[in-house]
């Protein structure tokens, strides 16, 4: 199953197209679960009217055979339906789970792994049983018409009050299932944030700050709850009572029409067996409408998010050799429907890189030099312009296999938890050790991992093994450098080394360099610019210089000037 997932790239749509047989198989199942449901009330028909007037023993018995026969059978195609629904929740998580991760760790707004869990977990509840028996309702309020109609009209009336309940419940709440959901991922990100920095937290104390915060943002997130809740437990609450009190008026009603002699005495069980399998999945699903309301909501968030299947190139491309063209690249910042009005992270950056080529790239803070970075490695994508490797843009490339041909280094390096050599291989399921050790050597981190307790297999990125700022920047170095990338970015890769890493820092930039990789480095230091070729100067997105190094020192060029006509 997992292989079957990995080999194609589905959408959410098209995952649930493949749950369809399951799906339908398990509603005929539920067809014949609520058919053998009626064999209780025929069973005290028959005890009542039959075997008590004859007092018939052999009849007795041969009811009892039945009955264990065709409760049998219920209780399997009970299990069966349930299992079925179990199976196709875990099966589409083997079809989009790997999707919905990779949307989540590549900066998606939305929680898709939990929005996957919430119809995971909803798919295999007894939500979806209710769901599934309510187009039955209609046959058990056909048997007690047969019966007699009063308690037929009586039954119905009674079951549309509850549909209303439930209908008036989803209206309710239906507007606070946004809001929960808001709040609820607003108090998450706090708290994950609070955990990744606890030790600044505590270093300047802010651990009772940091706790008022994420109290008030954990109390406005319950508050909804709260009230979302209330109003829900309002009308199950309701709806039950009105149950127990419908099932009270059908036998009032039934033995009055007894003593009139319209209806014998076994009737009367029977109908009041009859009118609470006809309302009970309907109070079933008004008490699972939490669940119901929030797979509805994730439904339609994986809808928007996973809706399309990955586009993929029809045609294989070669590896890339390292010609990066960018032509006239705006990025506008993020979060703001209206795109035109969005302020320019990057303002028409054009440059033009050969296979190894080591740019420089200077300017202040906020000029956007680690925008231009999450830009040439894919992870943002331009907003207008091109960006092309050797003149294809960067999506005819599967993303995990360009990924693999492309070294970053991030401003914030941080290691995922697991071991050293997982860490600098990516997770490798097959880890190439010749490429690890060429990897931590040129990054000069070999010796530094073998005086580590476990070597390579030491643990990192958790509670386990604590890492100075130092040893995780060079380990970040080691995992850019895994592969022979074609191409190598680093977002300030000298921010925590001292004068022995900038010396291997600039020994490892001629080293990828003459293997044939185009590496650009983003930084404020100076003592970079000995191991590149050329210089660009960004100032506030706009490209102010880009040419050879030596026409930067000749030309003075400082980050601070204001942008100019390019120069090259």
């Amino acid at each position: 199953m997992r292989e079957e997932a990995s080999s194609d790239s589905l959408s959410y749509r098209a995952a649930l197209s493949r749950l369809r047989s399951p799906i339908l198989v398990a509603a005929l199942f539920s067809a014949a679960v609520n058919i053998l449901m009626l064999t209780g009330p025929v069973y005290m028909l028959q005890i009542y009217d039959r075997v008590l007037s004859s007092a018939s023993v052999p009849t007795l018995l041969g009811l009892m055979v039945a009955v264990i026969v065709l409760y049998s059978f219920l209780g399997v195609y009970d299990f069966l339906r349930k299992r079925l629904l179990s199976r196709a929740s875990y099966r589409l998580d083997a079809l989009i789970g790997d999707r919905a991760f990779a949307d989540r760790i590549g900066g998606a707004s939305g929680n898709t792994l939990r929005n996957l869990e919430a119809i995971r977990s909803f798919m295999s509840s007894p939500a979806i049983i209710g769901l599934f028996d309510l187009p039955w309702i209609p046959i058990f309020l056909f048997v007690v018409f047969l019966i007699h109609p009063f308690l037929g009209w009586l039954t119905l009336g009674g079951s549309l009050v509850a549909v209303v309940l439930a209908l008036v419940n989803e209206r309710v709440t239906q507007r606070y299932g946004p809001d929960v959901q808001s709040r609820d991922l607003r108090e998450r990100v706090f708290a994950e944030a609070g955990q990744r920095n606890t030790e600044m937290v505590q270093a300047l104390g802010m651990q009772g700050t940091v706790s008022v915060r994420w109290r008030h943002l954990h109390n406005a997130s319950l508050a909804v709850q709260q009230r979302s809740g209330d109003l829900s437990e309002i009308f199950s609450s309701a709806s039950r009572a009105f149950r127990m009190l419908l099932q009270s008026l059908l036998l009032s009603a039934g033995a009055y029409l007894a003593i009139k002699g319209q209806i014998s005495s076994g009737m009367i069980v029977a109908t009041s067996i009859l009118s609470g399998r006809a309302l009970s999945p309907v109070d079933q699903v008004i008490g699972s409408w939490r669940t119901i309301s929030r797979a509805q909501e994730a439904h339609r968030a994986l809808k928007k998010g996973l809706g399309e299947t990955a586009r993929r190139s029809a045609v294989s491309l070669p590896t890339p050799k390292g010609h990066i063209t960018l032509d006239g690249v705006v990025k506008f910042v993020p979060g703001t429907e209206k795109m035109l009005e969005r302020p320019r992270i990057l303002n028409l950056v054009s440059f033009a890189l050969e296979p190894g080529d080591g740019l420089a790239v200077m300017g202040n803070s906020a000029a956007g030099k680690s925008s231009l970075a999450r830009l040439l490695v894919g992870a943002w994508k331009p907003d207008i312009g091109d960006y092309r490797l050797d003149g294809a843009t960067t999506d005819q490339w599967p993303a995990d296999v360009l990924g693999r041909l492309i070294g970053y280094l991030p401003q914030s390096v941080e290691l995922l938890p697991g071991t050293i050599a997982d860490n600098i291989a990516r997770f490798d399921a097959e880890i190439d050790k010749e490429q690890l050790f060429t990897a931590a050597r040129i990054a000069g981190v070999h010796d530094m991992i073998l005086t580590m307790p476990e070597g390579y297999s030491t643990r990192v990125g958790d509670i386990d093994h604590a890492l100075s700022g130092g040893q995780i920047q060079r380990l970040g170095l080691a995992r850019a450098l895994y592969g022979d990338p074609k191409i190598l970015v680093l977002d300030e890769p000298n921010a925590h080394l001292d004068s022995a890493g900038d010396e291997a820092l600039r020994n490892l930039i001629a080293i990828m360099r003459s293997r044939g990789a185009t590496v650009i480095v983003m930084t404020h230091r100076p003592s970079v610019l000995a191991s590149v070729n050329k210089v660009l100067v960004l100032h506030k997105g706009q490209v102010a210089h880009f040419g050879d190094k030596d026409a930067f020192f000749k030309n003075n060029v400082r980050p601070v000037e204001s942008p100019r006509k390019v120069v090259g």
